[in-house]
């Protein structure tokens, strides 16, 4: 599944083609792919044409585009639902003029108000039909701050988000209060990292590669890590995840692309995941010799260096 980083470099793709602009027609080709809109299609195609999409919006791997009704979007009343985006496994958001031919997977097709230079049409295409669309409502933030990573720092998200903490690159995000739920546990550091009620948006891959960077075993009890380990290890998640960005995500599947249609590169730098029986880079760097190993965790995987993330006596697997 994408990661933050994908869907972050999703989101500012749509805010630059897509916010500001108006739904003028709703086209749903599956009915599988707005089936979280318990209302059904036409309900659907209902509460977006006419309406104005004013921001596009993320905490963690949740996606969604406030919007808002007239001509402009700019009544002084804040929006009460928003577009929801499901990315699923496969699915993919993709603004492209309506002379290029649909895709094999085209499943909603969202026409826009005209803006020179701006293709016309967002389309949903969704391989494996994992992922949808929904239209719900939005709520107020518990803290009172912004929802999530956008251009408009409204105080409410999307009613589906609403249970997640809030992730490493947003604003409001306290490394030192997660620090204190991370004490509060009994847990593995890996399985605290990928607990969305702890920390949002980080995934298998991100985590193998900031504990990697942090020098500390999956398993280290989060009851014994000390502050700066903490913090040496949230300044290793924002590091891998602001140099994904960069490069535009991880892209292990060829199926996922950013709004444009444009592949991500980042996997051609991992230091940890998918590495196993290679040398590990660090050790490497230091005159050691280490080769990176693959273990089973959670029904998944993880990569580390058994010589500079050592198991510990204690460890919580």
């Amino acid at each position: 599944m994408p990661e933050l980083p994908e869907v972050e470099v999703v989101r500012r793709g749509l805010s630059t083609w897509v916010a500001g602009r108006r739904i003028e027609r709703v086209d749903v080709l599956d009915p599988r792919s707005v089936r979280r809109h318990t209302l059904g299609p036409e309900d659907f195609r209902g509460q977006l044409e006419g309406a104005v999409v004013l921001d596009a919006v993320r905490r963690g791997k949740f996606l969604w585009l406030p919007i808002a009704d007239g001509d402009d979007g700019s009544a002084e009343e804040p929006p009460h639902t928003a577009l929801m985006a499901h990315l699923g496994m496969s699915g993919q958001l993709l603004v492209e003029d309506p002379e290029q031919p649909d895709e094999k997977h085209l499943k909603v097709r969202l026409t826009l108000s005209d803006v020179p230079g701006l293709p016309a049409e967002l389309r949903f295409v969704d391989q494996r039909i994992f992922g949808g669309l929904a239209v719900v409502p939005l709520v107020a933030t518990d803290d009172g701050g912004p929802g999530g990573c956008g251009s408009q720092p409204l105080p409410l998200i999307a009613a589906e988000a609403a249970h997640i903490a809030r992730d490493p690159l947003d604003p409001l995000f306290s490394a030192s209060g997660l620090h204190e739920r991370f004490r509060a546990r009994r847990t593995g550091v890996k399985r605290a990292l990928l607990d969305q009620r702890l920390v949002s948006g980080i995934g298998n891959i991100y985590a193998d590669e900031a504990l990697w960077s942090a020098r500390l075993h999956y398993a280290r009890p989060t009851d014994t890590l000390r502050r700066a380990e903490t913090l040496r290890l949230v300044d290793a998640v924002r590091d891998v995840m602001l140099r994904a960005l960069a490069a535009g995500g991880t892209s292990f599947d060829s199926l996922y692309v950013n709004v444009n249609g444009a592949s991500g590169y980042f996997d051609r730098s991992l230091s940890a995941y998918g590495r196993a029986g290679e040398p590990c880079l660090r050790c490497a760097g230091e005159g050691r010799t280490s080769i990176m190993v693959r273990e089973p965790f959670m029904n998944r995987s993880s990569y580390r260096c058994p010589s500079c993330q050592r198991t510990p006596r204690n460890a919580r697997w």
